[in-house]
């Protein structure tokens, strides 16, 4: 994979923190990684503590594109919309803020 496969971002989670599949819910400075899927018809969106090493896998990822086959614009567009859901705080369940997810992007 080439770097101009992917796209990176850093953000702060919201209260909730952002739900994966490895470890549930993660909270603070995160990073996000986009990259397409193999058959290029995706984006899969992962996350990490910011500066860590290890990267988890957003729940509801990989997502569709914006576009059938994505160049490069369409997947920084598909990146910003993930992006976008992963600082919109979550619905509030007894008085907590739940963990944001790709399942209903």
């Amino acid at each position: 994979m080439s770097v101009a496969e992917t796209n990176w971002s850093s953000f702060s989670s919201t209260t909730g923190g952002v739900m994966t599949e490895e470890v549930g819910a993660i909270t603070g400075e995160l990073e996000l990684l986009t990259r397409l899927t193999p058959d290029g018809g995706g984006i899969e969106a992962m996350v990490r503590y910011a500066g860590a090493q290890y990267l988890y896998t957003v729940s509801g990822s990989p997502v569709h594109a914006v576009s059938a086959h994505p160049d490069q614009v369409g997947h920084r567009a598909t990146h910003e919309r993930i992006l976008e859901t992963l600082m919109t705080p979550g619905r509030i369940e007894s008085g907590n803020e739940m963990p944001v997810d790709l399942l209903d992007g």
